[in-house]
């Protein structure tokens, strides 16, 4: 509940061990008939971050974040185990104090050049890291709606 994606990141490095703690969170998320498709590549490299960030539409804040993680996907791998590790890698972070904003890669092919993933393989998302900086205050807890007109029972229901 106290998760929020943000874009503001200050120049503090995440501990190795913490880290660590936030991929094997990715790590144990589950699979399709536990295929265990993803894999993780970490940047920490200002240059490599910059050119990550170039591949995204709305990428170019991701090289503020002390680390940036790519959720790679193989040929065969599926969208949604992708999603489940990157979501428990975001909660995770939040538990450790960090900050964290899931980043689409629009120009994958370049993303897969940037990082040299083997053939055939892709980015599915790009997760910034780092802890939080000072965000605009109208980016800071923008309400929910209610959980009302996301719950329909039965049936869709105006």
């Amino acid at each position: 509940m106290t998760k929020r994606d943000t874009r503001a990141f200050s120049d503090a490095p995440v501990d190795d061990e913490v880290l660590r703690r936030i991929l094997q969170a990715g790590r144990m998320a589950g699979s399709s008939k536990n295929t265990q498709p993803c894999r993780f590549v970490v940047l920490t490299q200002a240059s490599r971050k910059e050119e990550l960030a170039a591949c995204g539409t709305y990428a170019a804040f991701i090289p503020t974040a002390a680390v940036n993680i790519a959720v790679v996907l193989p040929p065969d791998g599926g969208a949604l185990d992708a999603g489940r590790a990157a979501q428990n890698m975001l909660v995770a972070a939040n538990a450790e104090g960090l900050a964290s904003c899931p980043v689409s890669m629009h120009d994958r092919e370049r993303a897969a050049r940037v990082l040299d993933l083997p053939e055939g393989h892709s980015v599915a998302i790009v997760l910034a890291v780092g802890h939080p900086g000072n965000e605009p205050p109208e980016r800071r807890r923008a309400p929910r709606l209610p959980l009302d007109e996301f719950v329909h029972h039965d049936r869709w229901r105006s």
